[in-house]
């Protein structure tokens, strides 16, 4: 199955993301399907669009939006699943739903995104333990370096979890600054990510 302007993808793994192994046992973090933060945003590649090339190849990793293999309840609360959705191990996708892409082994950011790590607070007096609009780029498109110092403008970020680690993603457009690498920032992941 091919389509002219989608990706055909599967989830890798389920569809949600709600469980955790505690020592033999598997323990359930949510039970709820319109809760946004468990659901797996990973997918593989199955099929690539036909009327244009891309970076991306078939069997390729990538990360979705989180409405591609979420569910959901209509106002009869019916459970319905996203437009994305063909069957359990098939869904279609655009190009603006895609955010990164593994392929041999290295991540990398689709056009116009960057993946940014953020730094802990220095500042002893300020409550907030990372600091705000600043962090590492992570991941790019080319347009930033990785390992840059950048700044960026409030309510600019998205939160994904990208192999246990917390990193925002960033339009480039949205960043701001780019800041003398001081050598003293630490990245911050909080333990739970």
């Amino acid at each position: 199955m091919k389509t002219p302007f989608n990706f055909i993808i599967e989830p890798k793994g389920s569809r949600y993301n709600n469980t955790a192994k505690v020592e033999d046992k598997d323990l359930i973090l949510n039970s709820e399907i319109q809760n946004h933060e468990f659901v797996n945003r990973e997918a593989i590649i199955k099929a690539v669009p036909t009327a244009f090339d891309t970076k991306i190849k078939v069997g390729d990793t990538v990360i979705v939006h989180h409405n591609v293999f979420r569910r959901w309840y209509n106002a009869k609360g019916e459970e319905k699943n996203s437009k994305a959705f063909i069957d359990e191990n098939t869904y279609v996708v655009s190009l603006d739903q895609v955010f990164l892409y593994k392929s041999k082994d290295k991540w990398k950011a689709v056009d116009g995104f960057c993946f940014v790590k953020p730094i802990k607070q220095k500042d002893k007096l300020n409550q907030e333990v990372e600091q705000s609009c600043v962090g590492i780029v992570k991941y790019t498109d080319g347009v930033n370096s990785i390992g840059e110092l950048v700044g960026f403008t409030p309510f600019s970020t998205y939160e994904f979890i990208i192999e246990g680690q917390k990193l925002y993603r960033v339009y480039n457009k949205f960043i701001t600054v780019k800041y003398e690498y001081q050598g003293d920032e630490e990245e911050y992941n909080p333990s739970w990510a």
